[in-house]
């Protein structure tokens, strides 16, 4: 019983990824108003999906570093358990310690969602993290 305890919590440890819950609760807000009906809207040139609103980009993205997402990109991430897995697997890709140099944050987590793999770099995405951070 302790062995199948210890293997669940390590599983939900692993599936949870870098991303806090209250930070990644605050993006959500902050996307959509964790809106689990939005579906997919015009947004800069491309459609945005889901409560997290995420381009498909970001979620071929994602599957690069998980197997563990839906069959596609539309179906996932307009279905919330899919949608947090995919931006966890996104920010296991982008916002490492070994590829920006310091351990990551919610405020890096925020802006690489909102701005790409270098959006942590970005002034354009200083409203962004302001609004992530009021949240906070």
């Amino acid at each position: 019983m302790k062995v199948l305890l210890a293997l669940i919590v390590i599983v939900a440890a692993v599936e949870a990824g870098p991303v806090p819950s209250d930070c990644m609760a605050c993006i959500c807000a902050v996307e959509s108003n964790c809106n689990a009906n939005i579906g997919c809207r015009w947004d800069v040139n491309s459609y945005s999906c889901g409560p997290f609103q995420i381009k498909e980009p970001y979620y071929i993205d994602a599957t690069m570093m998980s197997n563990n997402l839906g069959a596609d990109w539309v179906s996932c991430t307009t279905e919330q358990a899919c949608a947090e897995r995919t931006v966890q697997a996104y920010m296991s890709r982008y916002a490492t310690a070994s590829r920006i140099g310091y351990t990551p944050g919610c405020e890096e987590f925020s802006r690489i969602h909102n701005g790409g793999p270098n959006g942590y770099l970005y002034s354009s995405t200083d409203g962004y993290w302001s609004k992530v951070s009021a949240c906070l």
